[in-house]
């Protein structure tokens, strides 16, 4: 199963992109600024969320050449949209678009089948993950971070997992307003309990696919990649019962911290490189890229067993030694997910240009070599 008849119309600096006939691999090769990375960020959004830039929906909009106005154009920036086909021997089996309306660049609209449909429920039809050079320094970031690249990745065992982990935010803060103004304890006690049911899925969620990936992690050798141990913190009860009693019982410290200290908001992802036993976050640069590419590797393995799957890796071959880059082919050749991948030049792809789709950009235009 692989995506297929891929299109972008005023999208980032692709006015009207068509791509045909892909593969397993697809590789897009081009100069920085070629719109490459683009490319793939417009795949990301045939998901839930924000896509792999987490960009602001009116910067996806694509813009005339030349400099940008100091003042903004009163007349509204026309309407972005994105679509695929997931294709199986050769048969369509499903439509996927996601846009936005002239007017309401604000609002990202998504269609199935030709069908309106909810952002959510694209987690569905296929499961995502990608790599790309801002995730370098994941293990050195907030826990905020890596609860957002776990929620991600947790969409692959779990496609209604986004839609808990908004439900849970929405109840958080409203739960927020309430202590802040002094509500009525009945209305505290019916947010924390949706808090609890909602938080109780969640922290389930999490806590399997950590435990799914390490699994998964344990049987790979340690190197060429060095192999992460992976440990699932949470942040209060994962039993809902008791998560809505301590919720009850922390209200007066929660109103003075203006915010929830207790449940999977506070979660934590905790990795340790196997060998060293060391802190991912006090372990080099080379060796955090490589039990990133790894845990992401063994994503790949989940993912494929459920849904069909995508994955998206910028800008990651030409920094892996030959010896790493062999293994990582390796790797995705036994996967079933179908791969994007991008770089400035072909000679990193060497040993998968006779089985790949390989498309040159430029300029936002693309044709398949």
């Amino acid at each position: 199963m692989v995506l297929s008849q891929i299109s972008l119309e005023n999208y980032r600096n692709h006015a009207a992109t068509q791509l045909r006939e892909t593969a397993q691999f697809n590789v897009l090769v081009g100069a920085n600024g070629a719109g490459k990375t683009n490319l793939i960020e417009a795949l990301s959004l045939l998901g839930p969320g924000r896509g792999l830039r987490r960009a602001n929906l009116g910067d996806l909009v694509r813009r005339p050449p030349g400099p940008v106005p100091a003042v903004a154009p009163s007349e509204p920036l026309p309407p972005f949209a994105i679509g695929a086909s997931l294709t199986e021997a050769g048969t369509i089996t499903a439509r996927l678009g996601t846009y936005t309306e002239a007017g309401h660049s604000g609002r990202r609209l998504v269609r199935i089948n030709g069908a309106p449909a909810s952002a959510a429920s694209l987690a569905e039809w296929l499961a995502l993950a990608w790599l790309t050079p801002a995730m370098d320094g994941l293990f050195t970031d907030s826990a905020g971070a890596r609860r957002r690249f776990v929620d991600r990745l947790a969409l692959a065992l779990a496609p209604g997992h986004a839609r808990r982990v908004s439900a849970l935010e929405a109840a958080l803060r409203e739960r927020g307003r309430l202590l802040e103004r002094g509500g009525d304890s009945r209305w505290l006690d019916a947010i924390e309990a949706q808090a609890a049911g909602h938080g109780a899925a969640v922290a389930e969620a999490r806590a399997e696919l950590v435990a799914r990936l390490a699994d998964e992690l344990s049987v790979l050798p340690p190197q060429p990649f060095a192999r992460p141990m992976l440990t699932y913190r949470p942040g209060g009860p994962a039993d809902e019962d008791m998560l809505r009693a301590e919720l009850g019982r922390q209200r007066g410290r929660d109103r003075a911290a203006g915010r929830a200290l207790t449940g999977p908001q506070r979660d934590e992802l905790e990795v340790v490189m196997a060998t060293s036993r060391q802190p991912a976050a006090a372990c080099s640069t080379g060796e955090q890229k490589a039990m990133l590419i790894a845990i992401t590797l063994a994503h790949g393995v989940l993912a494929a067993a459920g849904r069909p799957s995508v994955l998206l890796l910028d800008e990651v071959a030409a920094h892996l030694d030959p010896v790493r880059r062999t293994e990582l082919f390796r790797r995705l050749r036994q996967g079933r997910a179908q791969v994007w991948m991008t770089g400035t030049e072909l000679a990193p792809f060497a040993a998968i240009a006779d089985e790949a789709a390989i498309w040159q950009v430029e300029g936002g235009q693309v044709r398949r070599l």
